[in-house]
């Protein structure tokens, strides 16, 4: 699991906190905590997909997709913690994420 969720910005970057949004998301457990809907609020699983808008989420019930813009994601990094991510942060392709500035916290 650590190499399929690990990606490499430079020789041995892990996943932190801190730098998660410049990561490879998908193979980490993800559960969503609020949502604009309210029937995808506890929904967690693994993620399997990433487009522009969405994340798709391999449940025990099967797969649902959620869209980021309505979703706050809470994380959980190889590690062993966990991070609170608004999905409005997420918005665009990931492979561009990247080439974003973001804030840091």
């Amino acid at each position: 699991m650590k190499r399929r969720a690990r990606k490499v910005l430079g020789k041995g970057v892990d996943i932190s906190p801190s730098n998660v949004l410049l990561h490879e998301l998908i193979g980490l457990e993800a559960k969503v905590v609020e949502s604009k809907n309210r029937c995808q609020v506890r929904i967690e699983g693994r993620i399997i997909d990433e487009t522009m808008k969405t994340i798709l989420l391999e449940t025990p019930k099967g797969r649902k997709r959620v869209f980021k813009s309505d979703v706050k994601l809470l994380l959980k990094l190889p590690d062993g913690s966990l991070v609170l991510i608004k999905g409005k942060e997420l918005l665009g392709r990931p492979e561009d994420r990247i080439k974003k500035k973001l804030r840091t916290w």
